[in-house]
């Protein structure tokens, strides 16, 4: 599933840590959710959302089959 959690964190300003600390997950959870190596559970893709204020669907791209 990619994500737009790179682009959107970047134009808020914050860093990998800063996401991952409102998060509660690790830097290393953050990059790896980026870089489309691990997929969130719901409650996390929830809580970026919310965190970036955008929506999960404006966060993740699903296509079916992924």
């Amino acid at each position: 599933m990619d994500n737009n959690i790179r682009n959107i964190r970047k134009r808020l300003g914050f860093k990998q840590e800063d996401l991952a600390k409102k998060c509660n997950v690790s830097r290393q959870t953050i990059n790896a959710i980026e870089n489309n190596k691990y997929d969130p559970s719901l409650i996390l893709a929830f809580r970026l959302a919310s965190i970036l204020q955008v929506t999960v669907d404006e966060v993740f791209n699903y296509k079916a089959g992924d």
